[in-house]
């Protein structure tokens, strides 16, 4: 029986063995490597594997409550499945001192940077060259792609039931400005630029200023910000009574060589 037919049984398990135990080890390994992943691209989108988001579940109903920290540390209280990650110099991870954790179950590939304080959760997958800033956070199953800088407090959702809801997706190049927030299963694609204090959600419209529209959203599927998109926050007046304005998210451009220039010490950083 291959791994995923294993993690799909052991779903609807209630009670497990030492052996249960040593196939979600073999999972658990897989997603620190990178190997698999609760999202990947399909051509031009992006198609969820359930089964890992099934396998992530596994990890807590079948992990115990344990004390882990030493001496000098405070001292957590969490599931024994999932572990803060130990990283070595063979990572070629910059983890930077200073409160932050990458649980285990999540991927981060080598030359990302992580400043303090900052959280992975299981299941995101981080490639390489993005920088993970200070008080920021990577949601359990975030998908983050090639050369993504999240700012100071940018906080990607994690989504993992229902388990084939679509994850937060970063794909590579974007830009994620301070204290943005992206939820709900949101795809920004490659190279968009979030300003900082933007909102993303799949129950807030996105106005596209540069065609004069909305952006248009197929039932049951996620909202997406098309590649080079610029977006920063705004407002639209309320249907019911224009004095009052409502959030509204607002493409004001598409990304070109200014606000490429605009991104080059990003670069001197890493």
């Amino acid at each position: 029986m291959d791994l995923q037919n294993k993690i799909n049984q052991l779903f609807e398990q209630s009670e497990y063995t030492p052996e249960d135990r040593k196939i979600f080890d073999i999972f658990q390994q897989k997603l620190n490597k990178g190997e698999i992943r609760a999202a990947e691209p399909d051509g031009d989108d992006w198609k969820v594997n359930f089964w890992v988001k099934r396998g992530i579940l596994v990890g807590f109903k079948m992990g115990k409550l344990v004390e882990s920290g030493t001496a000098d540390q405070q001292t957590f209280i969490d599931k024994d499945t999932y572990p803060p990650r130990q990283f070595d110099i063979n990572d070629r991870v910059r983890l930077v001192p200073g409160g932050s954790s990458v649980r285990s179950g999540a991927y981060v590939a080598p030359s990302v940077v992580m400043m303090p304080p900052m959280y992975v959760n299981v299941g995101a997958y981080i490639d390489s060259g993005s920088m993970v800033d200070s008080h920021a956070l990577v949601g359990s199953c975030a998908q983050i792609g090639k050369n993504v800088h999240l700012s100071a407090a940018a906080q990607i959702g994690g989504v993992i039931e229902p388990i084939g809801a679509n994850p937060v997706i970063l794909e590579d190049n974007v830009f994620v400005g301070g204290n943005c927030g992206v939820y709900e299963g949101v795809i920004v694609k490659k190279r968009a630029i979030l300003a900082p204090g933007t909102i993303l959600t799949n129950s807030v419209p996105v106005y596209d200023a540069v065609n004069d529209c909305y952006l248009a959203r197929a039932e049951n599927q996620p909202l997406t910000i098309p590649e080079n998109a610029v977006v920063v926050p705004g407002s639209r007046p309320l249907k019911s009574n224009p004095e009052i304005s409502l959030y509204c998210p607002v493409i004001v451009k598409y990304r070109d060589e200014k606000s490429d220039a605009s991104l080059n010490l990003e670069e001197l950083l890493r």
